[in-house]
C-alpha cells in the first residue's frame, strides 16, 4: 500500500501535470543512464579481461579500476550529502531509500555469489547491460543468465509480502 501523498507531492502535481512529471523522470533517467554507460565505456569496465585483472590482487593486479570505484564513491557520497539538504527530489514527492540496512546472512550470501559471478565473468549488471551494445555473444549469454537468476530468485527465494522468510 502506498502512503498518502505529501503536501510537497500535491504542490508538484499542481505545478506540473502528471504526464509532464513522468516525462521529466524518464528524461532524467535516460540522461543518467547515458552518462553511466559512457563512463563505464571510457573507464574500461566493459572489458571483462580488464575487470578480472583488477580482481586478481594475488597475481597480475591492474589497479586502474580502483580510480573508477573511487570516483563512483566520491560522486555518490557528494550526492548523499546533498540529499540531506533537500526536502524531496526534483521530480518526485519523496526519496525512496530503505528503512533499514541489516547486514544479515542473505546479504552476505548474496554478496559472495555476486562477487563470484563478477570474478568469473568479469562483468556485473550495469557494465553487462552497457556491454550489450557491443553485440558480443558471451555478454548476451551472461545477461540472459543474470536475468534468469533474478527470475528464479523472485519465484523461489524472495521474501513474500506479509509472510516470513526463513
Amino acid at each position: 500500500m502506498r502512503p498518502a501523498r505529501s503536501s510537497s507531492a500535491r504542490i508538484l502535481i499542481a505545478q506540473f501535470s502528471v504526464a509532464q512529471v513522468l516525462i521529466a523522470q524518464v528524461l532524467v533517467a535516460l540522461l543518467a543512464g547515458a552518462v553511466f554507460g559512457l563512463g563505464l565505456s571510457l573507464s574500461g569496465m566493459l572489458d571483462p579481461a580488464r575487470v578480472r585483472g583488477f580482481l586478481d590482487v594475488a597475481g597480475a593486479w591492474d589497479p586502474s579500476l580502483a580510480f573508477v570505484l573511487g570516483g563512483a564513491v566520491a560522486v555518490a557520497s557528494a550526492a548523499m550529502l546533498l540529499r540531506r539538504h533537500l526536502r524531496r527530489p526534483a521530480f518526485d514527492a519523496e526519496f525512496h531509500l530503505p528503512a533499514t540496512t541489516p547486514i544479515d546472512t542473505r546479504l552476505i550470501l548474496g554478496s559472495a555469489i555476486f562477487g563470484a559471478g563478477w570474478g568469473m565473468a568479469g562483468l556485473c549488471p550495469g557494465p553487462a547491460l552497457a556491454a550489450l551494445s557491443l553485440g558480443l555473444a558471451p555478454v548476451a549469454l551472461f545477461v540472459t543468465a543474470m536475468l534468469a537468476g533474478m527470475v528464479i530468485h523472485d519465484r523461489l527465494a524472495a521474501p513474500q509480502p506479509g509472510g516470513s522468510q526463513s
